[in-house]
């Protein structure tokens, strides 16, 4: 029997998929190298702890680069490893789905089928994200009617019209959670003279981002440990929800530019069924507080979060699998 998995392959996070077990793993897309040697010392969770406490002949990488393959050696010792972690045998060859972008080039395509093939797959189907977040957003992708789904990821925001099976309009915009990461950093750094470091940004995003500013002080709040940039000294810092939202604006608003960007270039009847059914919002992205509020009040449209929607793209190889006649179009026309 053919064995079948499915990698959502992140920028940020990759996640795996088997069926009759579900999502079996996920850790994040990231490798930690000896320069000296050259040599991988550790990958996933254990390299992400690493990320701003090594020495300097010790430097952290993260292989995938808005969704592509930047580094392909980091990349193939990834899937090597998180293969080996689910305890696939070498010599048991698996069938692989694996996430790509909906912009992906012939080129970084066959980097994809490349890496995993050299990591022990027989067969590689790369198939396109919005179509897999689709999926794993219980959205009937096969059927005549239109529907929007936004897949906010690490790397990139997907926005994709999709109906009878296919991609009708799409956009890429790189900007997603890894630079809404970044954006919160140069705003402590402006406004409080603040230092602090990725996973720290990442943490106060988590635990205190939002989309919109909140009235009647009802904002979220939480204490932070950085460097103050003008004296050097360690200094502890309230932040709120507000002071998140502010930092966020530009780049939310590149990614409703992009949605209203795709709207306008949609097929009138297709608008009707958005209309009708709304724009899922899917991805790790999704997670930032009042974000479906915000672009229901600049595009209108009634706008949802899928159920867990870290995991839309990773139960969406699933599907894929699980139903490899129903699909088999989308199959062959990305193989």
């Amino acid at each position: 029997m053919l064995l079948k998995i499915g990698i959502d392959l992140g920028t940020a996070n990759t996640t795996i998929y088997i069926p009759g077990k579900g999502i079996v793993l996920t850790e994040p897309t990231v490798v930690a190298v000896d320069e000296l040697t050259n040599k991988i010392l550790a990958v996933g969770k254990e390299a992400k702890e690493m990320i701003g406490k090594t020495p300097s002949d010790i430097k952290i990488y993260r292989p995938l680069k808005e969704g592509v393959i930047a580094d392909y050696k980091a990349t193939l010792a990834i899937l090597k490893y998180f293969l080996s972690k689910i305890k696939i045998s070498r010599f048991l060859k698996p069938l692989l789905v694996i996430s790509v972008p909906a912009g992906i080039t012939s080129t970084e395509r066959k980097a994809v089928i490349d890496a995993a093939l050299e990591a022990g797959a027989r067969e590689v189907y790369p198939i396109r994200e919005p179509l897999l977040a689709a999926l794993g957003a219980d959205l009937p992708i096969n059927s005549s009617s239109g529907h929007m789904i936004v897949n906010i990821g690490g790397g990139t925001t997907e926005i994709a019209v999709i109906s009878l099976g296919g991609i009708v309009v799409w956009e890429s915009i790189k900007i997603a959670g890894d630079k809404f990461d970044e954006s919160i950093k140069e705003y402590l750094r402006r406004k409080f003279n603040l230092a602090v470091g990725e996973k720290t940004a990442e943490n106060i995003k988590i635990q205190v981002g939002s989309a919109t500013v909140t009235k009647n002080n009802n904002e979220l709040s939480m204490n932070i440990n950085g460097i103050n940039i003008l004296t050097g000294l360690p200094v502890t810092v309230k932040i709120t929800s507000n002071h998140i939202a502010e930092s966020l604006q530009k780049d939310l608003r590149e990614i409703v530019s992009g949605i209203k960007k795709v709207l306008a270039n949609t097929p009138p009847e297709l608008v009707a069924d958005i209309m009708e059914k709304g724009i899922v919002l899917s991805g790790g992205g999704a997670l930032l507080r009042n974000l479906d509020v915000l672009i229901y009040e600049h595009t209108g449209v009634p706008t949802y979060i899928a159920d867990d929607p870290l995991f839309c793209v990773a139960r969406g190889t699933g599907k894929i699998m699980e139903k490899l006649d129903l699909y088999r179009r989308i199959l062959l026309s990305h193989k």
